[in-house]
């Protein structure tokens, strides 16, 4: 799979999600169909207003399935909010259903213009869209598409295609043509979050004309990686010990997967996403085949922006829409990139990650692949 500049990607993105005034733009609208919907401390950050221009709540769903929400997400949103003269309220439910509908309600209380969310499911994440909207709060749906929501629009990357480059990458790092009648195991992401189903429906269809046998598939709930960890034994002793390659749906659970393969005197590779410094170091010390790189600069600027036009009244300048099973609505997409070991360089050069993170002890492996 051909490897290019992110910092293109980015430029790309950022072009695509910049949400200002509805212009006049005549292209016909695409519409997505979405199937079904998922410790750093978690104490409120706020970005205090340049110029007062408005207030809107973030909650971010927690801090154990992936290192992007803490360590990417909030700070990048609250950068984004700064610039653009908002005052947000970010703060983290840490999976539990209970208290993302406190925080909201909080956050609605005290006069949120608008309210973005990363639901932990489509039922309690609708119930608190709805809560909103009558309050005549604006909803985003960031990162996840709530499911028989009341969101005025999404913003995320293309799922679906996160899931492609994964299948394609399994086939790629099991020999191409090669990967036929080998035997891989599936760890998919949480089964109450849309975005795990958007991603099985990419590398199920990448994988289909390969040859390669699945021997055990668990969706693992919550993204909790212990427990991913506790399925991929089980269905590494269901196949005899017998396997080729894991199809993992993010880097944490790959992670969980190599450790027991590791405990059991196996290497074999692994998928990921998120471009997490764990993964990195997995792709260069040969555990971890490959991830996928989301720019989220470019996702927490495109919510940011697509705020501001909410609260002007205006609708996100996008041609896209995606349906929630209520309506069609705007979808800002930001894009993707598969991530090897010759590209591990692209996120660390973006300054997504910091090289001494990555490099740390495995100095010669970086050089080597010119990061």
């Amino acid at each position: 799979m051909q490897t290019r500049s992110t910092r293109a990607v980015v430029m790309i993105a950022s072009l695509a999600i910049l949400a200002s005034a509805c212009g006049s733009d005549k292209k016909a609208a695409t519409t997505t169909t979405a199937a079904t919907a998922t410790t750093a401390a978690a104490g409120a950050t706020t970005a205090p207003a340049a110029s007062g221009g408005g207030k809107v709540g973030f909650i971010l769903p927690d801090s154990k399935s992936s290192a992007r929400w803490e360590g990417f997400d909030r700070p990048l949103i609250t950068a984004a909010c700064a610039k653009a003269g908002l005052t947000c309220d970010i703060q983290n439910a840490e999976g539990d259903a209970t208290k993302m509908a406190t925080i909201a309600d909080q956050m609605i209380t005290e006069g949120v213009k608008v309210l973005a969310i990363v639901d932990l499911d489509s039922a309690s994440g609708a119930a608190i869209q709805n809560k909103a909207k009558a309050a005549g709060v604006k909803n985003i749906d960031y990162d996840r598409l709530t499911l028989g929501g009341a969101a005025d629009v999404y913003v995320s990357f293309d799922n679906v295609a996160v899931g492609t480059a994964q299948g394609e990458g399994i086939v790629k790092c099991l020999g191409g043509a090669a990967a036929k009648g080998k035997n891989v195991i599936e760890l998919d992401g949480s089964p109450d979050d849309n975005n795990a189903t958007l991603f099985k429906q990419g590398y199920l269809a990448a994988i289909k004309d390969s040859g390669i046998n699945i021997v055990g598939d668990q969706a693992v709930p919550k993204w909790d990686n212990q427990v991913g960890g506790q399925l991929f034994e089980q269905m590494l002793t269901a196949a005899g010990g017998k396997v080729d390659g894991v199809l993992a749906a993010n880097d944490g659970l790959s992670l969980a997967a190599q450790a027991v393969l590791t405990k059991n005197g196996l290497k074999v590779p692994a998928t990921g996403q998120d471009a997490t410094v764990d993964g990195l170091r997995a792709i260069l010390q040969g555990t971890q085949c490959m991830t996928v790189y989301k720019p989220v600069i470019a996702e927490a600027q495109g919510a940011v922006d697509a705020a501001v036009a909410l609260i002007a009244g205006k609708k996100p300048d996008t041609t896209v829409t995606i349906n929630n099973k209520t309506g069609d609505i705007p979808y800002i997409q930001a894009k993707i990139q598969p991530i090897y070991i010759d590209s591990v360089k692209v996120p660390v050069a973006d300054g997504f990650v910091k090289r001494a993170d990555v490099c740390k002890d495995i100095e010669d492996l970086c050089k080597a692949n010119g990061v």
